[in-house]
């Protein structure tokens, strides 16, 4: 069994790595112009940098070596041992278009699994000095403030993050649009999933959907949107671990609003609570 104490170094430890490859990246952004960069997949908003391989191999080496028997899974590397208890699912720089873009919406994502659910998420934003942070029945932080999502019941009472991956989900999204604006919503689009769920944690956000969404840019944020009393859809069903699937968080007041306005793109999510 996976006692307390465990559980309290791998959160100090989620902290520290996540910041110290915020600090490094830092580093990386500000010189940006020589970074080599490829486009993934054919298309341009899927990139990757020497940046995020050399931050997750930072990384992964830091977890591995204080807790080797854990697993990981992270964007740039694979996986290893995804049957482990603790697994930990990563993303180096969530928002890299942004990053070698010169924009700052880019962050370090570091989540920890326990038997398949989110239990730790600290997510390093070093453009706005903000550590996102939080346990699982421990609360949910922004550096040393706590986290509370929106108390808003009406889209038109705040800003909706939003996105869509070229590859599939593009048909479903110009419809979701078109109901949001009609019901008086707006939405946004930063570029990082991460910093938008953090978002909806802190109330910045009413919500967060993405027509199809990867679990490295989400496993921290669904802890902290769960400790800050937002509501979640069943993100990890099926194969989301490995392959992702739609997404949708929200706080309370608006999430059944926003879920109705998707429709059968949730593909029958229970509308449940991260519990």
């Amino acid at each position: 069994m996976t006692h307390a104490t465990d559980i309290d170094a791998r959160y100090a430890l989620a902290k520290r790595v996540a910041q110290e490859a915020a600090r490094r990246g830092m580093g990386y952004y500000q010189q940006r112009d020589d970074l080599i960069v490829e486009h993934k997949g054919g298309h341009r908003q899927d990139v990757v940098s020497m940046a995020d391989r050399a931050l997750e191999d930072y990384i992964r080496a830091e977890l591995l070596a204080a807790f080797p028997d854990d697993g990981f899974l992270g964007e740039e590397s694979g996986s290893i041992d995804l049957d482990a208890r603790c697994l930990w699912v990563i993303d180096p720089i969530d928002g890299t278009a942004c990053f070698v873009n010169g924009l700052h919406n880019w962050c370090v994502s570091i989540g920890m699994l326990l038997d398949g659910v989110p239990h730790i998420g600290a997510i390093a934003d070093p453009n706005h000095n903000e550590l996102f942070h939080g346990v699982r029945g421990q609360g949910a932080f922004v550096n040393d403030r706590p986290l509370r999502a929106s108390e808003a019941t009406h889209v038109r009472e705040g800003l909706l993050g939003v996105g869509t991956f070229y590859a599939r989900g593009t048909e479903h999204f110009i419809p979701f649009l078109t109901r949001l604006l009609g019901e008086g919503g707006m939405f946004l689009r930063n570029g990082s999933g991460a910093l938008m769920t953090a978002y909806v944690a802190a109330g910045r956000l009413l919500g967060y959907y993405e027509t199809l969404l990867k679990s490295w840019d989400c496993a921290a944020g669904l802890v902290l949107v769960a400790e800050a009393g937002g509501r979640s859809n069943n993100f990890l069903r099926g194969d989301g671990l490995l392959h992702g699937n739609p997404y949708l968080v929200a706080c309370p007041g608006v999430y059944d609003q926003v879920a109705e306005m998707i429709g059968p793109m949730l593909d029958g999510d229970q509308v449940t609570p991260l519990q």
